[in-house]
């Protein structure tokens, strides 16, 4: 599906920019911070402010079209992938991984819906630790 389209699905206009952001979702799989997204972007879009890309972040956050990942205290990241999912974070080197359903034990609680009369509309859950790498190098 085009990010047009994509957008469009979501009830959100597709402009320039929001186009170009939602790009960048799809192409990076880092989760990347505002930051990050208007370094890569403002070279291309002269016109681009940090403001913009934050403002259609929270756009498409909002429409359902992406996702706020919280997982580290001062920085937040976005994740294209809306679908139910848990995420890893390296302590050493800070890549964030995404970390399917399939692969988390059977008492995960990221498939539950519905707890008493609560009704669960999105679920959080983080792994804090160190990828191979790192901890490799934390063995020595």
């Amino acid at each position: 599906m085009k990010t047009k389209e994509y957008l469009e699905q979501h009830q959100i206009k597709p402009t320039i920019q929001r186009i170009a952001v939602m790009d960048y979702l799809f192409e990076h799989h880092t989760h990347p911070s505002v930051d990050e997204i208007f370094m890569a972007l403002a070279p291309s879009i002269p016109t681009l402010s940090k403001s913009t890309v934050y403002n259609t972040l929270k756009l498409l956050v909002d429409k359902g079209a992406a996702r706020l990942i919280g997982i580290e205290e001062r920085n937040v990241r976005f994740d294209y992938n809306t679908s139910l999912h848990a995420h890893f974070i390296c302590l050493g080197c800070g890549e964030i991984r995404d970390i399917m359903p399939d692969e988390l034990p059977q008492v995960s609680a990221i498939d539950i819906k519905k707890i008493g009369d609560l009704k669960i509309m999105d679920t959080e859950l983080y792994y804090k630790g160190y990828c191979a790498d790192c901890a490799k190098q934390n063995l020595n």
